[in-house]
């Protein structure tokens, strides 16, 4: 009985540690809030890990593959840049619906997964440089009578739940019924159930399932606004993202950014400088 109960208490004074570690990141962004410090890149350096937060399912910027793994244009930049920094990458699927929040409670250290920028996010994140254009486009189905954004009117239109394409899409003014769902694999799914009508998504996004996955759709003339893709850090976190810039930029300049790019895209389509 005696030897029961000093388990338990061995059991108990483990607690405040584990939450302690659990807890440690939370902390981090608290404290650099309250006292305006910016330790966020040492604090990366410290705990040797950078934990970027991404949609698993947005190929081919950050996907889950066959074989389970997380895989990606934006993946094979960031274990790079994470090679260079001396620090492991921890890959951390998020609901991109509630991206900010995770950001902002510490749970990721950055958002990297194809985002693109808005004049909403540059408000409430540090972004780094845009490093791709990329342009807001209609996905039909390749026999469908739809050839125009005209043609859509009355129509319904699958767009991601809290992406840029969803705010676009809200405020373009088409007269279209939006169906609002959590992954552009849902979106697509969708459209080749003929559940609706069309999808608003990236055109990186779109070409990439047409050209590798040989899906049977056509990308509409008319789209809406180009945009650009930035990573997402914490406002105050500035040394971090200056760092992982620079040394994106210097990956540019020594071929290796071209090299990824081409072996996802066929050509070096970045605008990293």
């Amino acid at each position: 009985m005696k030897k029961n109960f000093i388990k338990a208490l061995a059991a108990l004074a483990l607690v405040p540690a584990m939450m302690f570690t659990a807890c440690s990141a939370e902390k981090e962004t608290a404290d650099n809030a309250a006292t305006g410090e910016d330790n966020s890149l040492q604090a990366v350096l410290d705990s040797g890990k950078f934990i970027l937060g991404l949609d698993a399912t947005f190929k081919p910027m950050g996907f889950t593959d066959e074989q389970d793994n997380i895989v990606g244009f934006d993946i094979d930049l960031a274990e790079e840049v994470c090679k260079r920094m001396g620090v492991e990458l921890v890959k951390q699927p998020i609901d991109w619906d509630t991206k900010e929040q995770d950001l902002d409670a510490g749970k990721i250290d950055c958002i990297w997964n194809g985002m693109s920028i808005s004049p909403e996010r540059a408000e409430i994140m540090n972004l780094s440089d845009p490093y791709m254009k990329n342009d807001m486009i209609f996905v039909v189905k390749t026999e469908s009578a739809i050839a125009s954004q005209a043609d859509l009117d009355g129509k319904s239109v699958a767009v991601q739940s809290g992406s840029s394409a969803q705010t676009i899409l809200l405020e373009s003014g088409l007269n279209v019924t939006p169906v609002e769902l959590a992954t552009n694999v849902e979106c697509l799914q969708q459209l080749e159930l003929d559940l609706v009508d069309a999808v608003f998504m990236d055109s990186v996004v779109a070409n990439y399932e047409i050209t590798s996955e040989q899906k049977p759709y056509t990308i509409l003339p008319d789209g809406l606004s180009p945009e650009e893709y930035a990573i997402g850090f914490r406002k105050n976190d500035q040394a971090l993202r200056d760092e992982v810039q620079r040394i994106l930029s210097e990956m540019k300049a020594d071929g290796t950014v071209a090299a990824i790019s081409t072996e996802w895209f066929g050509t070096d389509i970045t605008t990293i400088k």
